[in-house]
Order: C-alpha cells, then sequence, then structure tokens
C-alpha cells in the first residue's frame, strides 16, 4: 500500500507542477491526508525557475576571458546592453514581495502614489498590490527618487518582478 501511495504521490506531484506550467502560478501548495500517520505535504514553486535563468547570465562573463581574441571583445558588449535592459538587475529596484495585480492610486479617479521624478521617504506607499482581495500597500525600502515606475495601472505581477526604480 506504501508503494501505490507513493507511485500516485509522484503522478500528483507532476500533475501539479504542470499546473503550476500552465496556469502560470508563482507556486501551489496542497496538503493530503491520508489517515491518521500518513499524509502529504507538497509546494511546487516557479521561483527556481529565476535562479536557473541567472546561472546562464553569468556563464558568458567567464567564456569572455577564456577567449581574448576579437570576438570576444564583441561578446562582453552584449551581456553589457542586456544587463541595461533588465530593470531587475538595477541596484534601485523595487521588488514585487507578492503576486498581484497592481494599482498605482488608491482609488479611480484619486491622483497616483508616485510619478517620476518625485522624491519619495522610506516607508511611504509607493503603490498598492491586490492579492486575493487584500489589499496590501507597498512601501518604499528607502528614500529617494523615482527613476522608472516598470507596471501600469491594473496590471498583474509576478513575485520578485520589478515594479519600480529609485534612485
Amino acid at each position: 500500500m506504501s508503494k501505490k501511495h507513493q507511485d500516485a504521490d509522484v503522478a500528483f506531484i507532476e500533475a501539479l507542477s504542470d499546473l503550476v506550467t500552465q496556469k502560470d502560478l508563482a507556486e501551489i501548495q496542497v496538503k493530503r491526508d491520508y489517515d491518521d500517520n500518513s499524509s502529504l505535504n507538497v509546494r511546487v514553486t516557479r521561483y527556481a525557475a529565476t535562479a536557473t535563468v541567472s546561472a546562464p547570465q553569468a556563464a558568458p562573463a567567464p567564456q569572455a576571458p577564456a577567449a581574448p581574441t576579437a570576438p570576444a571583445a564583441g561578446s562582453p558588449a552584449a551581456p553589457v546592453a542586456a544587463a541595461s535592459n533588465d530593470p531587475s538587475d538595477d541596484p534601485g529596484a523595487v521588488p514585487s514581495p507578492m503576486v498581484g495585480t497592481v494599482y498605482l492610486q488608491p482609488e479611480p479617479g484619486s491622483p497616483p502614489f508616485i510619478t517620476v521624478g518625485a522624491s519619495v521617504s522610506e516607508g511611504q506607499t509607493l503603490m498598492i498590490v491586490e492579492a486575493m482581495k487584500t489589499m496590501n500597500q507597498i512601501p518604499a525600502p528607502r528614500a529617494g527618487t523615482i527613476k522608472r515606475i516598470l507596471v501600469d495601472d491594473g496590471s498583474a505581477v509576478e513575485f520578485g518582478s520589478p515594479l519600480v526604480i529609485i534612485e
């Protein structure tokens, strides 16, 4: 019977993994109770995919010094350009702490919390992320000036995606 549960659990975990991919979810967690002494607690997350993406970006840098010929001179320029275009690499990027829908103003018709060029103080509300019918205020992690707002009002965001750049 234990082997039967194990085979069913593997199929169940694979189905959850497929569901996370198909529905574009950040994560899913499920607990199955079989009896008083047996249960299965599974958490499938896509966070590891983000770490995997970072590793290949680091790989071109070691390759460039390995080939100090004329083609290598062109190779370092491509990763530098790619890094400057990715807002999540910016040291002033403020990441989303959760999956949800972004609102740049407290209510429809009111002025936005922030604008490009505005000064913000640490702890000031930058925007709201709605998750599961709960409005979560996103505070500024540090004082500075808003350089870029990377999301549109009413757009969906993933965990860790950059929301705004503060310098």
